[in-house]
């Protein structure tokens, strides 16, 4: 029966045959653990939470799908923990958490990843956890995109048209994927001999409202804007809402690129110009690591995948 539990939970120490006629067996007479027992015997509570607070809809459905993927594969469950990533008690409701729920490791998605009160907390309890696109100083487990280099790459993408007032819709102040996006704008525009214009920089949070009214104000200026490179694509989604109620055509008038790819991105017209990074996938391979790190404490690392553009209707030549 060791063996047999060794194979179920991904242990090391066992021949490749006898792990392939183990699973055999296992689908053969179609076995699945009990988790009661499981919890029992090891000590485990085989039970994985995901912390969030995004005001994307779209993006975290992807890294949950992800997360979700990862822990079924492993005979894991998985809970949602929604929290206010601002709030003064966050680092005591995720104790009180941990300890109710016996978790036995955390992912965390952004702003939270970088919450250096609570990382310090998950480290005095000796609960791991894995982080989805952390700021440098906090990469240790979990999964990252060089989003500074694509959001640069993007803004490339809009020069090539011919477009020299390109503006863009920042995203929530408290997340380290704003920044990176923000340089990266800032990059592309240089690679391109275009001067950077802080009149064309406006606020966002990551939401489609957000959008709607940054382009509003953009719109509004003497000299709008021919291109806007908005930091996710809800924001972006928000900006071709704005522009279209002002009588005005996406892209022949102004055009719009996003960043994630999230569905709402191929959903909505024109088809949203963005980043792809693929966020399932992130959301999955940040679990993978996490549980790695819950089955050998030490094990387990940062994964960087790649990302690429996606080029549809919603960005075309300067006008005229």
């Amino acid at each position: 029966m060791k063996t047999v539990s060794r194979v179920l939970n991904h242990e090391p120490n066992v021949s490749e045959e006898t792990r392939r006629r183990v699973e055999e067996a296992v689908a053969r007479l179609q076995y699945r653990p009990n988790p009661s027992a499981r919890t029992l015997a090891g000590r485990r509570s085989y039970l994985v939470a995901m912390l969030y607070d995004n005001p994307s809809s779209n993006y975290l459905m992807e890294v949950e799908l992800g997360v979700l993927d990862a822990c079924q594969s492993q005979h894991y469950n998985m809970m949602l923990a929604p929290l206010v990533y601002d709030a003064k008690d966050i680092v005591a409701k995720v104790e009180v958490l941990v300890v109710q729920s016996r978790v036995d490791g955390v992912v965390l998605t952004p702003p939270i990843t970088d919450d250096q009160a609570l990382l310090r907390r998950l480290d005095e309890l000796g609960v791991p956890y894995a982080s989805v696109s952390p700021k440098e100083e906090n990469r240790r487990i979990g999964v990252i995109v060089d989003e500074r280099r694509a959001a640069a790459e993007i803004v490339g993408h809009l020069a090539s048209l011919g477009h020299t007032r390109i503006a863009h819709i920042k995203g929530h102040p408290a997340h380290g994927a704003s920044g990176w996006r923000l340089e990266g704008y800032r990059e592309g525009l240089a690679r391109a001999g275009l001067r950077y214009e802080p009149a064309l920089v406006v606020d966002g949070e990551f939401s489609y409202d957000s959008g709607y009214v940054a382009t509003n104000a953009l719109l509004d200026l003497a000299r709008p804007p021919t291109a806007i490179f908005a930091a996710n694509d809800d924001m972006a989604a928000g900006a071709i809402c704005a522009i279209c109620e002002r009588g005005l055509s996406v892209p022949r008038d102004v055009s719009v690129c996003g960043f994630d790819d999230t569905p709402i991105a191929r959903h909505i017209y024109p088809a949203l110009t963005t980043v792809r990074q693929p966020t399932r996938e992130m959301g999955r391979l940040a679990a993978l690591e996490l549980l790695k790190a819950i089955r050998k404490p030490g094990s387990g690392g940062m994964v960087e995948v790649p990302y690429t553009l996606q080029l549809r209707r919603s960005t075309g030549p300067a006008p005229a």
